[in-house]
């Protein structure tokens, strides 16, 4: 299993999935349908959100014991939140063709952005590869503890998905072919060329990412929060997928900035994956791993054996099975997709990332078949 769903916290994390798959799905919806909806949940609440955390950094709100200054203090959830955030605002700009969203230049954007995101993923993966290494002398694998509060194993199957995450950046074609849907409102931003080849090589990359770099929160941000926007796209909302993934990653980074609880302790708190192996039969929580790596990182041993000696103590014995044959999914799907962009761009004599190359799928047709033009 990928994850340890199972025991008396099994239901409650089931319930915990289907409510946060849905509610990102809805919040999408009114993000995306009007001009009001998506200045509201990308402009107003961030706004009301940057004054809260540097208030509450200030020491208001419970300071220090505040849940975000507590949990979620961490630069790369900051990062996360405001460049999915800048996202959502950049896509807006282009369908709604908002001063520079209407410049041929700025259809670069997308691209830029997304790929902005995959390199600081791949940073990360790289980051935890070099930290085993570090600890042991190779790649075989280790234990450290991040600044979030995170026991990460790092190993060769970091370096194995790092790879597939610059290929995948190369997997977008079609980079400046972006429309508006000709509905009343204009409510999506198209990239038929997006399409599913795409959708699936960055969907398995990225679920590897936050299984390998992001653990307690996987359950979540690797699984409900990526099927949410493919769920839509393949169902009633072609060819607007990366406006979907971006408007749900910046939703979900706001919901988990501002409510950590949900996934740390609560109910609903995420199932943890087989790399803490039994750790769920042994009673341990998400909060406990948290507690215990933070206590490592704050005495500066975060990446020491004493990461490892303390998830010993705990009676968890690592288990990356799961970790080694994802990743090597990871690489072979980006792998595929890749080769299959070089073969049609040979075959139509076309630079791909200028050009759209998968203009005979059938999710390219649907899509463009809602575009205005």
């Amino acid at each position: 299993m990928l994850f340890q769903l199972y025991g008396n916290s099994g239901a409650m994390q089931l319930i915990g999935w289907v409510l946060v798959f849905v509610g990102l799905i809805l919040m999408n919806e009114i993000g995306r349908r009007t001009k009001q909806g998506g200045i509201l949940v990308f402009v107003i609440i961030p706004c009301i959100l940057t004054v809260y955390f540097i208030l509450a950094h200030l020491g208001m709100f419970g300071g220090k014991e505040n849940p975000t200054v507590a949990f979620m203090d961490g630069w790369f959830h900051y990062f996360k939140l405001y460049a999915a955030d800048i996202g959502c605002v950049g896509f807006m700009m282009i369908k709604y063709k908002w001063g520079i969203g209407k410049e041929k230049w700025f259809a670069w954007f997308p691209w830029f952005i997304v790929a902005a995101n995959i390199l600081i993923a791949v940073v990360s993966d790289l980051e935890s590869a070099f930290a085993a290494l570090s600890i042991t002398g190779n790649f075989s694998g280790a234990w450290w503890a991040s600044n979030e509060g995170v026991f990460i194993y790092g190993g060769w199957w970091n370096i194995v998905n790092a790879i597939a995450g610059l290929i995948n950046i190369f997997c977008m074609t079609g980079c400046v072919h972006l429309y508006s849907s000709k509905d009343k409102n204009h409510a999506d931003m198209l990239w038929p060329d997006m399409c599913v080849w795409f959708i699936v090589a960055y969907d398995v990359w990225n679920f590897e990412y936050t299984y390998l770099n992001l653990p307690t929160h996987s359950w979540y941000c690797g699984v409900a929060l990526l099927l949410a926007p493919t769920f839509a796209n393949a169902f009633w909302n072609k060819g607007a997928w990366i406006q979907n993934r971006a408007n749900t990653l910046a939703i979900w980074c706001m919901w988990a900035q501002v409510v950590p609880a949900f996934q740390l302790s609560s109910r609903f708190q995420a199932s943890l994956p087989s790399v803490y192996g039994g750790a769920t039969e042994a009673g341990i929580s998400t909060m406990d791993l948290y507690e215990k790596a933070i206590a490592i990182y704050n005495n500066q041993q975060g990446k020491t054996a004493a990461a490892g000696q303390a998830i010993a103590e705990m009676g968890i014995t690592a288990n990356p099975t799961a970790q080694g044959v994802v990743a090597i999914l990871s690489i072979a799907v980006n792998v595929i997709c890749i080769a299959e962009i070089i073969k049609r761009s040979c075959k139509l004599g076309k630079n791909p990332y200028a050009n759209e190359v998968f203009t005979d799928t059938k999710d390219f047709q649907i899509a463009l078949e809602r575009a205005e033009r």
